[in-house]
């Protein structure tokens, strides 16, 4: 393979973006702010093609989706070599190059000349539709999610000023009857009004599941209190808005699930993924957007542990050592895919729970024990989807059973 010639970095931005390139010497021999648009970002690689006389061009970007998305596109579709640098390196390698200011031409050059002297940086690939549609999807449910509980926590907030028996009578969060009730009836005069019978007919027709009992719960706190707090009428349809914004919310999350599920299945993993104990079809979907849909690109399971935030790396100084930490940078998604499944699997898969009680018994805590159990998953995961086959419990699980 021929070493390239010159570093094209790039700072990219919402509606522009800044390149510089330099050659072997570190020496600029373009700089140029573009419009993040197709025709100019063509141009721009022509130009620095033309540049480059035929030799190998290595570009570097700080971003690796939002607004640099298409640049990106366009420089993997033109086979190009593309190198993520993340914007926290370039800001602690800013400090070591000349000048206090900051610029977008200085940012660019930083990147383009930490793509000339590194050798650590990660390529980008362009993934499959497959993973590029579950990343797309994923993001969505995770925005809907954070959505829902922020409406949750604004609907007890307001309760909590005018019906704070109301407020602690249910958990919203999973109680789809108390939502339901919400929409109708807020205030404790009117839960006194309607009575258990008939708010208990009124939630059966809507067949919410164990309708007397959640009747009978908000008569109870409607009895507690007989005083009307100054401003109860409007928090109250700010309530019921509420109420309903949540119900509109678990709507749309379970369609979103739906589209995630029948996208994931299309997958050539799919099923191996879903063998794995703790792991159901959004986490496998998850996995699949962040990993690409594509192993091979990480080369080893120890290469894509430290992607996840799961290999330790040393922390020594002078005479302190044998110190570990997590690393700085790392997919957050990725380790919570594995973290979040090995919970489950610790309390439903033999072999993963008793893996987890031998790191308890030598002294660990619950969440290292996890941690540890989500690192020897992720050897586990690497190992059937190299293979192509699915897991399966061959022996009965022991103390040294690792999954």
């Amino acid at each position: 393979m021929a070493v390239p010639e010159l570093w094209a970095g790039t700072d990219a931005g919402k509606a522009q973006h800044h390149c510089t390139v330099v050659d072997a010497d570190g020496k600029r021999r373009l700089s140029r702010r573009v419009d993040n648009d197709e025709t100019a970002l063509l141009q721009l690689i022509a130009d620095v093609l033309e540049l480059s006389e035929g030799d190998p061009v290595t570009w570097a970007i700080d971003l690796n989706a939002g607004g640099a998305a298409l640049m990106i596109a366009l420089l993997t579709d033109n086979g190009q070599q593309v190198l993520y640098i993340p914007g926290r390196t370039v800001h602690h390698a800013s400090g070591s190059y000349r000048g206090d200011g900051k610029s977008d031409a200085k940012d660019a050059f930083v990147i383009a000349d930490q793509a000339r002297m590194r050798r650590d940086l990660e390529p980008m690939h362009r993934g499959d539709d497959i993973a590029v549609d579950l990343r797309i999807l994923t993001s969505r449910r995770l925005d809907l999610a954070a959505d829902r509980t922020r409406a949750i926590n604004r609907l007890r907030a307001q309760m909590l000023e005018y019906f704070p028996a109301l407020e602690r009578a249910f958990d919203y969060k999973t109680s789809k009857a108390a939502l339901v009730l919400l929409t109708q009836y807020q205030t404790p005069a009117a839960l006194r009004r309607i009575g258990r019978t008939r708010l208990a007919t009124w939630l059966k027709n809507r067949k919410v599941r164990n309708y007397r009992l959640v009747a009978s719960t908000a008569v109870e706190a409607a009895e507690a209190q007989h005083t009307a707090v100054i401003g109860e009428k409007l928090a109250a349809a700010v309530v019921a808005k509420l109420a309903r914004e949540v119900m509109a919310l678990d709507e749309e999350i379970a369609e979103t699930d739906t589209l995630i599920e029948g996208r994931f299945r299309d997958h050539p993993h799919a099923e191996v993924i879903l063998s794995m104990p703790g792991i159901g079809p959004v986490l496998g979907a998850e996995f699949i957007a962040h990993t690409g849909g594509d192993l091979s690109v990480f080369g080893s399971s120890e290469r894509l542990a430290g992607v996840a935030g799961l290999a330790p790396v040393p922390k020594d100084s002078g005479r302190i050592s044998g110190n570990m930490r997590r690393p700085r940078r790392y997919c957050r998604r990725l380790l919570r895919v594995f973290y979040m499944s090995a919970m489950v699997a610790a309390r439903s898969c033999p072999v993963s729970r008793a893996f987890y009680e031998r790191k308890r018994a030598e002294g660990k805590g619950h969440r290292q024990a996890i941690i540890a159990l989500a690192r020897r998953r992720l050897n586990v995961l690497w190992a059937l989807i190299r293979d192509g086959r699915p897991f399966e419990i061959t022996a009965p699980p022991s103390p040294a059973t690792l999954v």
